[in-house]
């Protein structure tokens, strides 16, 4: 669990120095930072979603999942759960017209920064290397990275970032301590696919991030479920079908 506390550690830090950034922009600077930050999701993203290797599973596991999580509302779940812990932090009670509210788009800026730090190869193999093997070096490349978008995500969005911790310490903590049983399902072709419709999902953010369109992403998470299942249902179906 080592790398797992790192990690959190990393975006927490990363966190509070983009807050300390945004206090001392402007409304216009908060606007450039946004934009960028936008941009570099959305090439992340992208160069996630192209690792993809069957477009099929791509497609049905990101409409199918966009329509259950649709169905039960997982955004409206999960930003819920954002403002919960939006209580924890205490409120500014005056601002003045230039300056940047810590806690403006909390819920937002937690549900957007826990789908980038959780979806992604390196999360996944790197909490199982890191269980196995004891080789923390890819959550360590991760910890780097996350530290990085943590600082552009917090000025762009605020501390609600930080608490994205919880997710990565719930989700990749799993990972770790299951990588034993898991580890064995997990093909290079599962990590292949997990990481093209994790990519998608990160281009989602980047979208919103620049203000081309509103989307809910969080109910778009149940394509990485729906992604599980056709990866391991392929090689049944196909001796199945004597294909």
């Amino acid at each position: 669990m080592l790398a797992v506390f790192v990690n959190c550690a990393a975006i927490v830090f990363g966190s509070i120095i983009g807050l300390v950034v945004a206090g001392r922009m402007s409304k216009k600077m908060e606007d450039v930072i946004q934009t960028g930050a936008g941009f570099i999701t959305l090439v992340i993203g992208l160069q996630m979603a192209f690792k993809y290797e069957n477009i099929c599973f791509l497609t049905l596991a990101v409409i199918a999942g966009g329509i259950v999580g649709t169905v039960i509302d997982l955004d409206g779940k999960i930003l819920s759960l954002g403002k919960l812990l939006e209580c924890l932090v205490p409120q500014k009670k005056s601002c003045s017209e230039n300056c940047i509210e810590p806690n403006k788009n909390f819920a937002y800026a937690f549900l957007n920064a826990s789908v980038l730090f959780c979806v992604g190869a390196m999360a996944i193999l790197g909490s199982f290397k890191a269980g196995i093997e004891k080789d923390y070096s890819i959550i360590f490349t991760k910890s780097i990275l996350d530290g990085f978008m943590a600082i552009s995500f917090t000025a762009a969005m605020g501390i609600g970032t930080a608490f994205s911790a919880i997710a990565v310490f719930l989700y990749q903590g799993a990972l770790t301590l299951l990588s034993v049983a898991v580890q064995p399902y997990v093909s290079d072709v599962m990590l292949a696919e997990l990481t093209g419709s994790g990519g998608v999902l990160v281009c989602m953010i980047g979208v919103n991030l620049i203000g081309l369109k509103k989307i809910k992403t969080a109910n778009y998470l149940p394509a990485v479920i729906f992604t599980v299942v056709f990866v391991l249902l392929d090689s049944p179906v196909r001796n199945f079908l004597g294909m």
